[in-house]
């Protein structure tokens, strides 16, 4: 992993290693079991930069490559996995904002996100429209100098905390293919006609908050439209897609390192016939088995990561990194409570917490069934040209 990240970079890396031993580790299933968001960790995160990583330093991020970024999150996780997630939708914003957006957009947003002093939350998601983002139904209409925006999105992270809403609307219903008729526009917290409905209990991804927002002649003005132009909201949402699943591989890679490095040393400290079950077949099998898919998941997302590094189109790479990577976290996590036993499906075991956070990373920024799609249609596209 280090090998593929800048010189001056892996010093961030490891003091985020300590940061999550020190400060997340021991208070995370406290805090994941009542549900509590970590306002004390968050403030810890801004003070490390953490939501500066992709900005530019021009407006006061660190610009940090996305194999660093990659890095970063994978020890987030190790640590609790909703902390990443938390970073993801803000990262994804940024992202959006410093590639796609006027100067004017940049210079208001992006060094207030640096710092932290607002969040970002991205809003794709309907009731009826997921992973088909062109199915949405939100719209945004022109009236004067505001558009306004009418529909509801849901399961927002940062949804109720969040400072800037980076929203995908319809602006021409009648467009041909859908999303050539796609806007995203950055609505800011307390936009008249804008408010955040219901919070949506969840199996795992606990302590941060995921809700319901509803848009009701949400007044946004035009200097919000991303860009400046109408129609551009698709490709620039994907573009910001790519870097959300290299997070949510690099989120899976982070779970099921933690579930496996919980196993092997579980695996040498229980006793079964008069010795640690580390010196059973059956149990070492399990561990070479997550060990070698973890390290195959990394090397997927580290080269997701290089490419996006390199301005390469990444939707195949981050697509298999993000397969592979959430599968595997799966798996991991269940061969995890296997090995612990019966200990494992109890409260006092940080495995079942990895166990009830794995499912949702097969499931977020595109189900895992979307990502064979997409990449099988790249994989067409490239052969074609053979």
């Amino acid at each position: 992993m280090q090998s593929t990240i800048p010189d001056a970079q892996r010093q961030i890396v490891a003091e985020i290693k300590k940061f999550v031993d020190r400060e997340v580790i021991p208070v995370a299933s406290e805090l994941e079991h009542k549900d509590q968001y970590p306002e004390a960790i968050i403030e810890m995160m801004k003070g490390l930069g953490l939501f500066a990583i992709v900005i530019p330093e021009k407006y006061g991020g660190l610009n940090l490559s996305f194999t660093t970024y990659a890095a970063i999150v994978e020890e987030l996780a190790r640590g609790w996995m909703s902390l990443a997630g938390v970073v993801n939708t803000h990262v994804i914003v940024s992202y959006v904002i410093a590639q796609h957006g006027t100067e004017e957009q940049k210079e208001r947003f992006l060094p207030r996100m640096a710092k932290g002093e607002i969040r970002g939350a991205l809003c794709l998601t309907e009731p009826n429209a997921g992973s088909d983002v062109q199915a949405i139904v939100t719209t945004a209409t022109r009236r004067g100098d505001h558009y306004y925006i009418n529909g509801t999105k849901m399961f927002i992270t940062n949804g109720r905390r969040a400072g800037v809403f980076c929203v995908l609307t319809k602006t021409n219903k009648e467009a041909n293919p859908p999303h050539r008729g796609m806007s995203v526009f950055l609505v800011e917290a307390g936009a008249p006609g804008f408010s955040a409905g219901r919070d949506i209990e969840k199996l795992g991804y606990k302590g941060v908050e995921t809700t319901e927002l509803i848009f009701e002649d949400a007044e946004v003005p035009v200097t919000n439209l991303v860009g400046g132009s109408e129609g551009q909201g698709f490709r620039q949402i994907m573009d910001g897609m790519e870097t959300g699943r290299i997070n949510v591989a690099a989120r899976a890679v982070g779970v099921a390192r933690a579930a496996f490095e919980d196993s092997i040393r579980y695996a040498q400290q229980r006793y079964t016939f008069g010795v640690p079950i580390s010196e059973h077949q059956a149990v070492q099998f399990k561990l070479a088995d997550m060990a070698t898919k973890i390290e195959a998941a990394r090397l997927l997302t580290m080269n997701a990561a290089a490419k996006k590094d390199a301005g390469e189109r990444t939707d195949v790479e981050a697509g298999m990194a993000k397969l592979f990577a959430s599968e595997t976290a799966v798996e991991v996590t269940l061969d995890a409570m296997r090995i612990h036993g019966g200990y494992g499906y109890t409260k006092d075991m940080k495995v079942e917490r990895y166990y009830r956070d794995a499912p949702v990373l097969a499931i977020a920024e595109g189900t895992n069934e979307i990502q064979r799609m997409v990449i099988a249609r790249g994989l067409l596209r490239q052969y074609e040209a053979l």
